[in-house]
């Protein structure tokens, strides 16, 4: 899974920057729809997560930008960011009135997977950028 790929990679560049482990979790709803698919996120997420949730009305950020907020967040003392991704239908009001950031990947709709893939890489990219690595280029 090219997701779990660029996680490691993340991790493994984001040690010497206190960053990472980057770590994709996956939870099963018991049931269909939104607030059940909240019940299973809620009861994953680690205590005291600084969680952004993706949504289509959040902010779409360059990757600099988000690179920049990572680091904003880890030296402003943050210890755990979770970043999580809802369903076909989205996320449902009380997650996404929990999230202290809404992050958008554009104006498409993207499927579960891509999207999943794409924040891998970006968080990848950020790790990168923040490392000075040549794989950014502006």
């Amino acid at each position: 899974m090219l997701a779990k790929d660029y996680a490691e990679r993340a991790s493994a560049a984001g040690r010497a920057l206190g960053l990472g482990p980057v770590d994709i979790l996956e939870v099963e709803a018991k049931k269909p729809g939104k607030e059940s698919e909240a019940d299973a996120i809620l009861a994953a997420l680690p205590e005291g997560a600084y969680l952004i949730a993706c949504d289509e009305h959040g902010a779409a950020h360059p990757s600099r930008a988000f690179a920049d907020r990572i680091a904003k967040l880890r030296d402003g003392g943050e210890r755990r960011l979770t970043i999580v991704i809802g369903g076909a239908d989205g996320l449902a009001p009380r997650l996404l009135d929990l999230a202290r950031e809404r992050l958008a990947f554009g104006v498409q709709t993207w499927p579960h997977a891509l999207v999943r893939t794409m924040l891998a890489e970006q968080v990848y990219r950020a790790v990168t950028i923040l490392g000075g690595s040549p794989y950014h280029r502006d």
